[in-house]
């Protein structure tokens, strides 16, 4: 049988005995999980590919050298010794702490081979899984608390006029408007919802062409004005009157409605909502700059990320789904490009999408 070369190197004086034939090291090197086999000494005598990735050290070779130089985790040293020494199976986590970390569910089962017992490991890499996990979640937890909040106030305002406020003629229109207003802020997260999902899972293609910015800013301009007119806002429109940047028409309307309304609505009263274009080698830039309080830098790498807020009580109180930048990033994205953000405290904010030229 020979020398299991291309699985591990072996220290000076150490020698595992005959237990890594070709046959054994085919089967584990065709698995796809981390394989580590561990002697009675345990001491590693053999590892797959997989392992040697997973485990190796700089200056210390996985093969022959004790699992606690290799991982320093007591329930895995355990669970291998249990193993060893009462000839039963175990199974144990393995967190390991690193810049990247990862989890693996470990299985080990006893093995009896050239007369001597040992205990092979297999390490099922399970990070993406609880990474999953974690983002499900979170998603359902935001998801649950954004739905119970307009329908905790739709239950209330139906059980008051149900009580009599029916025949209230001073209060009844004034409960049925905020129930509606409820409602569509429901339909209006369950629709950005399934946008996401779409765009996220590959369901949403794109068909760009040269697109005449100035006047679609125009057309949102005219679609939001009742908006801005409330909070009198200003509403400037900075393109030039050649200005063709090369994109999908619905989409890129999708994300100057999502951006301009939301520069509307976090501004300060007074202020203005400026859209910009210019050119560079390689992109069109879009800019929409408002005057408003601005952004901690802390919370810029954030504001991209589903229901995330940079002011929870204020968003409550103008309305929002929490899902309009993530659906901008993934459409921008979705186009090769991409969208950026600068703020200064106390002078306003501006975002940026990106998109390449033809």
């Amino acid at each position: 049988m020979r020398s299991p070369s291309h699985i591990g190197v072996f220290p000076a004086g150490y020698r595992p005995e005959m237990i890594s034939g070709s046959i054994f090291q085919s089967i584990i090197n065709a698995t796809r999980e981390a394989v580590v086999l561990v002697d009675a000494s345990l001491r590693v005598a053999a590892a797959n590919r997989h392992a040697l990735a997973a485990f190796s050290r700089e200056h210390l070779p996985l093969v022959g050298s004790r699992l606690s130089e290799v991982i320093r985790d007591a329930a895995l040293h355990e669970a291998f010794s249990r193993t060893l020494v009462q000839k039963t199976a175990s199974d144990v986590r393995l967190d390991i702490i690193a810049a990247a970390p990862r989890t693996f569910d470990v299985h080990i089962e006893p093995l009896e081979m050239e007369d001597s017992f040992y205990a092979v490991g297999v390490f099922y890499d399970v990070t993406k899984l609880e990474n999953l996990e974690k983002m499900r979640q979170a998603l359902l937890s935001n998801l649950s608390h954004e739905l119970r909040t307009p329908l905790t106030s739709i239950l209330a305002y139906v059980e008051t006029l149900e009580d009599g406020a029916i025949d209230d003629r001073e209060n009844n229109r004034r409960f049925l408007g905020t129930i509606r207003r409820n409602a569509e802020r429901m339909h209006d997260l369950i629709s950005d919802i399934l946008e996401l999902s779409s765009i996220e899972s590959g369901n949403v293609s794109i068909e760009p062409k040269h697109v005449r910015l100035g006047h679609m800013v125009d057309e949102i301009f005219e679609a939001l004005s009742s908006k801005a007119s409330e909070r009198d806002i200003g509403l400037i429109n900075d393109v030039s009157e050649n200005a063709a940047p090369y994109a999908d028409p619905m989409r890129l309307e999708q994300m100057l409605t999502n951006l301009i309304d939301n520069a509307i609505k976090f501004n300060r009263p007074a202020g203005t909502v400026t859209v910009g274009f210019h050119e560079n080698d390689s992109a069109g830039c879009i800019s929409i700059t408002d005057t408003g309080e601005g952004i901690m830098s802390s919370q810029i790498p954030r504001i991209f990320e589903r229901f995330y807020r940079v002011d929870r009580g204020r968003t409550r109180e103008i309305g929002g789904t929490g899902l309009g930048l993530a659906i901008v990033k993934h459409l921008a994205r979705l186009h090769g490009g991409r969208i950026t953000v600068s703020s200064v405290l106390g002078s306003g904010t501006t975002f940026t999408v990106e998109l390449p030229t033809q």
